[in-house]
């Protein structure tokens, strides 16, 4: 075999060696993992506890006169499909001096009880939602005015948004329209039935567990 035939054989044995190599080293190359795993969604579902304070007032101006400083307990349970949200809350708080105007002077509210139901939609994070339900109020008598013995029954309607964070605790604001009906007072005037109207402006923390 001449010199140059030796070259040319040698050379293609070479160009072979190569190409079987790099597609050895291809073979085994992995490709780096680019995937991303999403975050799971912020769950709204289950028990919680927590606690608020703000400021009830017979009109929807909280800089009004009349008005008492709210605070109090709430606990509930939600139920979260997709991003709905029903759910059922138990609430206690203490109105203050909260003072509603009736024929003859004023009564004050004292204590309130509620059970709210509560529906709405989450984002993510974020929970807009309206409620309503059944109250029950505790009035006092004012200046030359005697009040209900007892308790009286009313009803509540309100709007909140609430806010997730982790942990489990969450913070919201929520507004209630709190109507009594017929509640009853005694002056040197004589007996009087009167509705009576007050808003509460309020914000709160909860913690789910």
């Amino acid at each position: 075999m001449s010199l140059s035939a030796k070259s040319i054989v040698f050379a293609a044995l070479a160009a072979t060696a190569a190409t079987t190599a790099s597609a050895a080293d291809y073979t085994n190359y992995q490709a780096p993992d680019n995937s991303y795993e999403r975050p799971p969604a912020f769950q709204w579902s289950g028990a919680y506890f927590g606690a608020h304070g703000g400021i009830a007032s017979p009109k929807l101006n909280p800089f009004s006169s009349g008005k008492g400083f709210a605070a109090g307990v709430q606990a509930g349970y939600n139920f979260q499909v997709g991003p709905g949200i029903v759910g059922a809350e138990l609430e206690g708080s203490y109105l203050g001096n909260n003072e509603v105007r009736v024929p003859n002077g004023r009564l004050e509210e004292r204590f309130r009880g509620a059970a709210k139901a509560k529906a709405g939609l989450t984002f993510d994070r974020t929970f807009v939602y309206g409620t309503a339900g059944l109250t029950m109020t505790k009035f006092e008598g004012g200046k030359g005015i005697s009040g209900p013995s007892g308790w009286k029954q009313g009803y509540l309607l309100g709007a909140g948004v609430e806010q997730g964070f982790g942990g489990g605790l969450s913070a919201k604001i929520e507004y209630n329209y709190v109507t009594t009906n017929d509640v009853t007072t005694y002056s040197a005037g004589g007996k009087s039935k009167t509705d009576v109207h007050d808003h509460v402006i309020k914000a709160g923390l909860n913690y789910r567990f």
